[in-house]
Formats: C-alpha cells, structure tokens, sequence
C-alpha cells in the first residue's frame, strides 16, 4: 500500500469513528412527533378562529397565516433552526418549514443589501420548491385535460 493509499484509509477510518451514527428509526419518531405537533397546532388555531365566528373556509386561510407567521418569527429569533435540527423533516415538510426556508436566506442575506442580498437570495431554497410545485401542477393538469378528452376521468 503506497502512502496514498494509507493517508487515504486512515482518513477515511477517522471520518468514519467521528461520524454520528444515525438511527433512521428515531429520526423518523422525531419527525412523525415535530410534524404532529405542528398539525396539532393549527388545528388549535383552526378550532380558536371558529369559536371566534370566522366562517370553516375563512378559519383555515387565517390558520396558515398564522403558522407562516409564527415559523418567520421563530427563524427571525433563532428557534426554528432548532426545531428543525430535533424534528428533522417534521419541520420542514408543512408550509412553516416553508416560510423558514424563505425566511432564513433572508436573514442571511440581508447585509448585502436589498437588491443583491435579499432580493438575489429569498428564494434560494423555497425556488425550487415554486419551480417543481408548478411543474408537477402543469404535468398533472395535462394529463387530467387528455383523460377528460378521451372520457377516461
């Protein structure tokens, strides 16, 4: 084995001992917990702004608004990244993980001004999410209009 090669094993062997095992078991009790306890608080908040008198359709546009607004605070403080580091994809995948991935370059780039640091960044994680989301809707759209079209739905 030439020098190479050994500095390479014992790299490798070091990553390999530093590295933290991950259970993928806990990881997902953790995400089914996070992503449970941000349902349950919408639907807290759901319940609240129909007990208030605000109409189903009315509670449930109020409701997002307010988890969208409650994620951007927490990430504005801090919080939300640790929410995510515990819950893992049960933060990320409802709309406030969402708001923070909107949010957080935001923040990030604020410094750089306006137009090249918030306004070149904002969308740097929740872009793809709007080009993908738009694509799957057109993709779908197509084949709803064909199916329509040839009697099949």
């Amino acid at each position: 084995m030439t020098d190479v090669e050994k500095r390479n094993q014992n790299y490798n062997d070091y990553v390999k001992d530093v590295t933290p095992k991950a259970s993928c078991f806990v990881h997902c009790i953790k995400a089914f917990i996070m992503g449970g306890i941000i349902c349950v608080i919408g639907q807290a908040l759901m319940m609240l702004f129909m007990n208030g008198g605000i109409s189903k359709d009315n509670a449930a546009l109020w409701t997002t608004i307010s988890l969208v607004g409650i994620s951007v605070i927490l990430t504005g403080f801090g919080i939300y990244p640790l929410i995510t580091t515990w819950g893992g994809a049960g933060s990320l995948v409802p709309i406030t993980g969402f708001a923070n991935g909107v949010a957080s370059p935001a923040i990030e780039f604020k410094k750089e001004g306006q137009v090249f640091g918030i306004g070149a960044r904002i969308f740097q994680i929740g872009g793809p999410v709007i080009l993908y989301g738009i694509f799957t809707a057109w993709i779908v759209g197509i084949i709803y209009l064909i199916g329509k079209a040839f009697g099949w739905l």
